[in-house]
């Protein structure tokens, strides 16, 4: 695009050369700011995921009301040999959208948090309930006239870039889908309405995940993405729970015993009880499965002197349900974790009642 001129100034601020920008074009002003310092916070974890060459934010420094949403210190995350972290930072660096789809409390939101970090990008982060209303994605007028607009979450993002996170995507109210279309497509910008028709260009760092639960009956509100919307997002990673059935994972057994502070053993009576709650959950017999989050809870009331059981009611049996013949069927897998071999996988969750 043409334009009319080019100031140029450098000052500098500590040991850092901060060089602005200005460019007047034809059509539309732009301030471009190029910081070429390095990002004050670099995540340790980078290394550990091997994923350097997907160096999605380059130098670029966010403005500092925008980098306070940049998230610090996650906790690792733990997959069995899936390369979640790495496939999910490969299709932002190719196609800069990705869909994340799996069971409640698989770790999702887990990885979009690390990823943030290991990206050096803020994360907006927006749950498409069905009372999240337009207003507060895209913006609106405050007070009496129209001097004073506030941005919602989506034009923030426009604006300022980073990682747009929409959690429960397939709960979300068909209008907001279709005014996202020309953001994830080659159009890149969104058209608000709600401001005289101001058309606003997604940021060159602008990237977008979404993530949800299978389309269930169990999840209220839930219904299929449109094609037009689900081809948009190009990549698609399924995730699971680490333990399933009869197979405890080595990994998440480890992961309770030493975040949980129990014993190896106590640990693994968690996992196989857990494997096979998901395992029954995954046939439908079962309203919830616990995640690894629900394991920890469990183990830190064991670790604080409760006995398993006990523990387990105040955690994993009060979560499953509501329900008292639900309670007992949980009940009954807990107390069958003591043998090594549990309730056969086989065994529907109606038949231990």
């Amino acid at each position: 695009m043409d334009y009319s001129g080019n100031n140029t100034k450098s000052k500098i601020l500590g040991n850092n050369k901060v060089t602005t920008r200005l460019r007047t074009f034809s059509q539309q002003s732009k301030i471009t700011i190029q910081m070429s310092r390095l990002r004050s916070y670099e995540s340790p974890l980078v290394k550990k995921y091997g994923v350097e060459k997907y160096d999605l934010a380059g130098n670029y420094v966010f403005p500092e009301n925008v980098s306070e949403l940049i998230p610090k210190n996650t906790p690792e995350y733990v997959d069995k040999g899936e390369n979640y972290v790495e496939r999910i930072m490969r299709a932002m660096h190719h196609f800069k959208q990705a869909a994340l789809i799996g069971p409640s409390g698989t770790g999702k939101t887990h990885i979009v948090y690390l990823i943030a970090e290991l990206s050096g990008l803020p994360l907006w982060e927006i749950n498409c309930g069905l009372q999240t209303s337009s207003f507060d994605l895209f913006g609106r007028y405050i007070g009496l006239g129209r001097e004073n607009w506030i941005d919602g979450q989506i034009v923030s993002w426009c604006r300022n870039g980073g990682i747009l996170y929409l959690d429960e995507a397939n709960m979300m109210k068909q209008d907001v889908a279709t005014r996202l279309n020309p953001l994830l497509d080659t159009r890149g910008h969104i058209v608000l309405n709600e401001k005289d028709n101001e058309i606003i260009p997604r940021h060159p760092l602008g990237f977008v995940i979404i993530s949800m639960n299978p389309f269930s009956v169990e999840f209220a509100g839930t219904k299929p993405l449109n094609a037009a919307f689900r081809r948009r997002l190009s990549v698609w990673v399924n995730f699971d729970y680490l333990s399933v059935g009869s197979k405890p994972s080595e990994n998440e057994v480890d992961l309770i015993h030493e975040k949980g502070k129990v014993s190896k053993e106590i640990a693994l009576q968690m996992v196989r009880v857990a494997a096979q709650l998901r395992a029954n959950y995954k046939k439908g017999d079962l309203p919830y499965a616990p995640s690894v989050g629900d394991l920890m809870n469990w183990a830190t009331l064991v670790a604080d002197g409760l006995d398993v059981q006990r523990a387990a009611e105040e955690t994993i049996v009060s979560i499953a349900s509501d329900d008292m013949a639900t309670q007992e069927v949980v009940r009954r897998i807990i107390r069958s974790s003591g043998n090594p071999t549990l309730v056969p996988e086989s065994q529907d969750a109606e038949s231990l009642v």
